[in-house]
């Protein structure tokens, strides 16, 4: 199984159960988020990615969208193996400081299940 498929996974199985999940596998939109959710708060989508050393990639399209969508857009990186594999949730607004140097970028959750699913369901607490 891919890094990234793992990480989806693993989102899946924290993810409240409130909270509906579609993957999506767009090949005629380019840049589109992986993942499609649904709860009493709206939709979302969320971006995965695994960050190699201080890299993360983000295709042309991925950033435009992620520019362009900036509310209710998130991106879920699993660190590096050195860091211990931490998964952070960011905004999409994070999307340039993210590109240039991930450990800039100030997550919204770090390895905080509860907190990531209060993001997704977007209650005022967090």
């Amino acid at each position: 199984m891919k890094p990234e498929q793992k990480l989806y996974h693993l989102f899946k199985k924290n993810l409240n159960k409130e909270t509906l999940i579609t993957r999506l596998e767009v090949y005629s939109a380019q840049g589109v988020s992986d993942l499609l959710l649904y709860n009493n708060a709206g939709f979302c989508m969320v971006e995965l990615k695994i960050q190699k050393g201080n890299k993360i990639s983000f295709s042309p399209h991925q950033v435009l969208f992620h520019t362009i969508r900036i509310k209710r857009n998130y991106i879920l990186v699993q660190g590096p193996r050195a860091s211990n594999g931490l998964i952070k949730l960011y905004g999409s607004n994070s999307i340039n400081q993210l590109l240039v140097d991930p450990n800039s970028a100030p997550p919204l959750a770090v390895n905080d299940w509860d907190l990531i699913n209060n993001i997704i369901l977007n209650k005022k607490n967090h």
